[in-house]
């Protein structure tokens, strides 16, 4: 007999989602061998999307690298919260960027990811699909940190410019660095600007990658609501989320002490935490969604 009639419908309302996605292809055979590489926009997607499966790949003897987009500066009650004022300057931004920075390093470190695979690119929070775009050749300046190249010196390539080519080029050094067999990635359905050009970038560098490596899309950005509901309820399913149910995201089950680590992980991120903690806490669920696809346009690869 359920006690809790909510909480039991929720969970075969799970249970009802995730059947067809249960017999998809979830994620590569995980082993000694595996490289996996982490695709995250902003600190704490790392953690939200893929927290289990890091934990997985270290526990099998494999090797994880973790790659950050941007440093996440333009987190805007952030700034509010650090600067009290309506109008942050833009060194405080840059310090956000260096604390988020150094929150990431934490996290993931207890996820079991070694300084080496903690990987900052430093390119601009809430800019990357312009310079994707627009600014493919011409330095964007971010209204933020008023940079208009990486401004952080623990980042790979400080001084880089703002520009499309710049990234794209950083992000193909980085899979030469890795040499992945895995990719975890955004999806272009995201509904987060960087998170839909996080996704892209992807796909548009392993065109001109020479390694062979299978890639796994998720979403966090998944729809107004999403992850329901918005609390630390350990012991359940993640649901697919909303703009992600056309790909048929499987489910990749996590243990309980995997579950503990994702949120201890999740934990070292107090600057996030203050702000959308309801959001962040209902991530920690007994799985993770995996898709074959990054959006619907994409045509299906082989399963590996």
């Amino acid at each position: 007999m359920c006690l809790a009639p909510t909480r039991c419908i929720a969970l075969l309302a799970a249970s009802a989602l995730l059947g067809c996605a249960a017999r998809a292809a979830v994620l590569p055979p995980i082993d000694a061998g595996t490289s996996l590489l982490v695709v995250s926009p902003h600190p704490d997607d790392e953690t939200l999307c893929c927290g289990g499966a890091i934990q997985r790949v270290v526990s099998a003897g494999g090797q994880v690298s973790v790659v950050w987009i941007t440093s996440g500066d333009a987190a805007w009650f952030d700034l509010l919260l650090m600067s009290r004022s309506l109008f942050p300057a833009p060194a405080r931004a840059r310090e956000l960027g260096e604390q988020r920075m150094g929150e990431a390093r934490d996290a993931t470190a207890r996820l079991g990811v070694p300084p080496g695979g903690q990987l900052f690119l430093g390119y601009p929070d809430g800019g990357i699909e312009r310079l994707l775009g627009a600014h493919r050749a011409v330095p964007y300046t971010s209204p933020t940190t008023a940079v208009a190249a990486v401004p952080y010196a623990a980042a790979l390539y400080p001084g880089h410019p703002y520009t499309g080519e710049a990234l794209e080029r950083d992000f193909l050094a980085v899979l030469e660095r890795v040499q992945p067999t895995l990719i975890l990635a955004p999806s272009a359905l995201d509904s987060h600007p960087d998170h839909r050009s996080a996704g892209r970038l992807t796909q548009r560098a392993l065109q001109r990658f020479s390694g062979s490596t299978a890639v796994r899309y998720w979403i966090v950005h998944g729809g107004e609501g999403w992850p329901s509901p918005r609390a630390l309820l350990p012991g359940i399913p993640l649901t697919p989320a909303p703009l992600a149910r056309p790909l048929a995201p499987a489910a990749f089950e996590l243990t309980p002490a995997e579950e503990d680590r994702k949120l201890s992980a999740l934990e070292a991120y107090p600057t996030q935490l203050r702000v959308i903690a309801p959001f962040l806490l209902a991530f920690v669920r007994t799985s993770e969604l995996f898709s074959l696809r990054a959006d619907l346009a994409a045509p299906q690869p082989p399963a590996r």
